[in-house]
C-alpha cells in the first residue's frame, strides 16, 4: 500500500495542455475512481502516475518519496488495461508467473503465488489453458492475477471493463471492488462509466478540460454537486436544468415562461438576489407527482423500466425527464403536475453551484 500524492500536474502536448494544475492527495488503501468524458485527461493522469508519461509540471509522490523522475519499473505499480495484453503462445500459468520469473523470483515463491492468485480468481481450473481459449471475462481475470501476483504497492486500472458485455462488466466489477477490499492494497480506477465509478469508488474525482471539477465521496458528490458540469454528468438520466431567474423577494425562482418554482432548503443556497440570473437543476428522480404541484410536464415519451418509468417531455421549454413508480405509463399527450423534493441552484454565467 502507498499513498498518492499529486502537486501542480501539467502535461502538455504540443500546444495542446491536457492536463492543468492537478492537485489531489490519496490515502494508503483508497479505492480511487478518475472518472470524465473522453478526453477529460484522466487516462492521461493515470499514465502520468505509473511514469509511462512525463510531466510538465508538478510532482508525483508516492508516500514521502518523490517519484516524478523515476521510470516505471521503478515506482512499484502494476497496471491492468482495457487491452488484455496477455502472450498468447503462453498458457494462463506462464502468463501468471512471468513478471516474477523477470523479476528472479523463487521458483517455489512464483508457484505458490500463481496457485493463490487463481484460486481467489476463480481461474485454477484454467491455468494450462492458452488465451484463445479463454472468454473475455477469463482473459480480463488473468490480465488482473497478473497485476496481483506482483504485490505492487499501487494497482492502476485503465477502464479494464470496457470490452466486456454488460452483464460481465457487472459481474467483473464485484470481483474487482473485493479483491481490492481483501488486499487492502491502493487503486486507482479510470473509467468513464460512471455507474462503475459510484459503485467502486472510495473517492470519486471528477475532470473535465484536464481539470479536477470535484474530488469526496460519491454520495456526497452526487448529492452535492460543485459545479453545473458535474450535476449534469453524475447521475441517469441526468440532471434536468431550467433556465430561471431569482424572484423580487428572493424566496423562489421564475422559469422563462413565468412559473414561479419555490426551491427547497433555500435558506442553504447564497447569493440569491432578486434578478440574478441561475440555473435551476432538478435530478428525475427527485420528483413526484402532485396535482398542487408547480412543474407542469405533458408526456412526450415513456421508457418503461421495469420498477420504474421514465417520462420525456419539456417545461419551460428545456428538455425535462421525470422518474416515477408503477407498472402503468400514462398516455402520451397526458400532463402531469410534479414537486421537487429537492434542488439545486448554479450560476448561469460559471456554473458553480450557489449551495
Amino acid at each position: 500500500m502507498v499513498a498518492v500524492t499529486l502537486r501542480g500536474i501539467g502535461k502538455r502536448f504540443g500546444a495542446t495542455q491536457v492536463l492543468d494544475g492537478i492537485d489531489a492527495s490519496f490515502e494508503n488503501g483508497a479505492f480511487v475512481v478518475l472518472v470524465g468524458k473522453s478526453g477529460c485527461g484522466k487516462s492521461t493522469l493515470l499514465r502520468v502516475i505509473a511514469g509511462l508519461e512525463e510531466v510538465s509540471a508538478g510532482t508525483v509522490e508516492f508516500g514521502a518519496r518523490d517519484v516524478t523522475t523515476l521510470p516505471p519499473r521503478d515506482r512499484d505499480v502494476a497496471m491492468v488495461f482495457q487491452s488484455y495484453a496477455l502472450y498468447p503462445h503462453m498458457t494462463v500459468r506462464k502468463n501468471l508467473a512471468f513478471g516474477l520469473e523477470l523479476r528472479h523470483v523463487d521458483a517455489h515463491e512464483i508457484e505458490r503465488r500463481v496457485a493463490e492468485v487463481a484460486k481467489v480468481l476463480e481461474i485454477d481450473h484454467l491455468l494450462d489453458r492458452h488465451p484463445r481459449a479463454l472468454s473475455g471475462g477469463q482473459r480480463q481475470r488473468v490480465a488482473m492475477g497478473r497485476a496481483i501476483v506482483r504485490r505492487p504497492a499501487l494497482f492502476l486500472f485503465d477502464e479494464p471493463l470496457s470490452n466486456l458485455d454488460p452483464s460481465l462488466r457487472n459481474h467483473v466489477r464485484v470481483d474487482i471492488r473485493r479483491l481490492h477490499d481483501e488486499l487492502a492494497a491502493t487503486s486507482i480506477y479510470v473509467t468513464h462509466d460512471q455507474v462503475e465509478a459510484m459503485t467502486l469508488a472510495d473517492v470519486l474525482v471528477v475532470l473535465d478540460g484536464g481539470r479536477i471539477q470535484q474530488t469526496g465521496r460519491p454520495l456526497d458528490v452526487y448529492r452535492r454537486p460543485a459545479n453545473r458540469f458535474v450535476a449534469g454528468f453524475l447521475g441517469a438520466p441526468a440532471m434536468n436544468m431550467l433556465p430561471a431567474t431569482v424572484a423580487a423577494d428572493a424566496r423562489a425562482v421564475v422559469l422563462r415562461d413565468g412559473t414561479i418554482i419555490a426551491v427547497p432548503e433555500l435558506e442553504s443556497f447564497g447569493g440569491l438576489v432578486p434578478g440574478r440570473e441561475v440555473d435551476l437543476g432538478i435530478r428525475p428522480h427527485d420528483l413526484r407527482v402532485e396535482s398542487t404541484g408547480a412543474l407542469a410536464l405533458t408526456v412526450e415519451l415513456c421508457e418503461t423500466l421495469g420498477p420504474s418509468i421514465n417520462l420525456h417531455g419539456s417545461i419551460s421549454g428545456a428538455p425535462f425527464v421525470a422518474v416515477i413508480d408503477g407498472d402503468a405509463a400514462p398516455a402520451r399527450g397526458t400532463t402531469l403536475r410534479l414537486t421537487a423534493t429537492v434542488a439545486h441552484l448554479f450560476d448561469r454565467d460559471s456554473g458553480v453551484s450557489l449551495r
